[in-house]
């Protein structure tokens, strides 16, 4: 394969190039207008057949080997975070307020790497690639659904699909994997307690929705302790209690907002179930009433067992097998879940740590950056996982 090395390198400047373009003009989810036009631009120029404004701003080109084969997907997310920028490097982001502060302007600059490798390689594998450029992972309801539900694992049919996750909490060089869940479901809750105001001084005239939603967030710090299976992942965590008007006023209302996180639909079912009770328990014991609002968010992502094995395979030849880790799963959501729904896949953290080059904040800080050296190691393990696909046996 140092061939393949040699072709990444060559294009690799072209690469960085684009990275630093999204990065200094970033758009967040659903407004990825100029993002996508380069994407497609680009992808014509290859020679590929492109769909644009799937989903509104996705992007999907398909390149066709004229041979039997397999439909592999490959899948890159475009959209920014709101938050300002505030590293000092050239490629800054010029728009107020927004930044690509969780590296997808890496994850979209690798795919069309790939995609330019992959144009000039058609003759060396068989089948098709559809590469997916998804608009507005950020935030619900999130562009996979939307692209799913648009077709675009159809006509071709995809039969395996691979994503990649620029990581800095691994350093550069570094592949993380884990077959069966790797990132939870992501839903959040948000509950109005209604009670009955008054004035302090008076409390047996009033039912006190503070009070009434301190018993709550307390009992509800036992769903995952006393009701969820030990050796079952979960959290329900409260992010937000507002209530009250003043020092001497007993509060008529009090919403409280948070998130839960699980990877099982059965404890994510449990955790929203024993919610409702505690709810309705304990506002019947205080004479107050309640509205609950669950949101669903993106669903597990669980990774399918042998694609994670022959991806596990390839990033071994890759970056030798010392630097191929074990996972650990993470709390954080990801809407490539949509995807693995459908068909079989998996989805990596690729290291972009580099503390020599001060590269070390963590995803949505507003200095997040990444070693873009790592984009080289994303194509290679993306182009492999191509070239070698109909060896894949799910």
């Amino acid at each position: 394969m140092k061939d393949l090395k040699e072709r990444i390198q060559k294009i690799f400047p072209k690469v960085r190039e684009l990275r630093r373009d999204f990065h200094a003009h970033p758009e967040l989810g659903f407004e990825e207008v100029r993002t996508s036009e380069i994407i497609a631009m680009t992808l014509e120029g290859l020679g590929l057949e492109v769909k644009t404004k799937i989903a509104k701003t996705g992007v999907v080109g398909l390149l066709d080997t004229g041979k039997p084969g397999p439909t592999v997907a490959l899948r890159a997310d475009m959209d920014a975070l709101p938050v300002k920028d505030a590293k000092k490097v050239p490629y800054a982001s010029t728009v107020d307020g927004v930044c690509h502060a969780c590296g997808h302007d890496g994850h979209t600059a690798m795919l069309l790497g790939t995609a330019m490798i992959l144009s000039a390689m058609k003759n060396d594998f068989t089948g098709k690639v559809k590469f997916i450029f998804q608009p507005c992972e950020e935030q619900l309801p999130g562009g996979a659904k939307p692209m799913v539900e648009a077709g675009v694992l159809e006509n071709p049919k995809v039969d395996n699909i691979f994503g990649i996750h620029l990581w800095t909490n691994y350093s550069i060089g570094k592949v993380g994997l884990k077959a069966g869940p790797l990132m939870a479901a992501a839903d959040s809750f948000v509950i109005e307690i209604i009670g009955k105001g008054g004035h302090g001084s008076a409390p047996h005239q009033t039912v006190d929705a503070v009070v009434v939603a301190s018993q709550v967030i307390s009992a509800f710090q036992t769903i995952v302790s006393r009701s969820v299976n030990p050796l079952e992942p979960a959290v329900v965590s409260v992010g937000t209690l507002q209530a009250g008007y003043g020092f001497n006023i007993i509060a008529d209302t009090a919403k409280i907002t948070g998130t839960v996180r699980t990877f099982s639909e059965e404890t994510r079912a449990l955790i929203q179930k024993r919610m409702e009770e505690i709810l309705k328990g304990i506002t019947q014991a205080y004479n107050a009433d309640y509205r609950f609002d669950y949101i669903k968010g993106y669903p597990a992502v669980i990774n399918n067992e042998k694609v994670t094995e022959y991806v596990r395979q390839i990033a071994a030849e890759v970056v030798g097998e010392e630097n191929v880790l074990n996972a650990e799963p993470v709390m954080g959501g990801e809407d490539f879940a949509y995807y693995l729904q459908q068909v079989p896949g998996t989805f990596v953290f690729l290291g972009a740590k580099n503390e020599e080059k001060g590269i070390a904040f963590p995803h949505h800080h507003p200095e997040f950056d990444f070693d873009e050296d790592a984009m080289a190691i994303g194509i290679e393990l993306m182009v492999r996982y191509v070239l070698n696909n109909k060896n894949l046996k799910i």
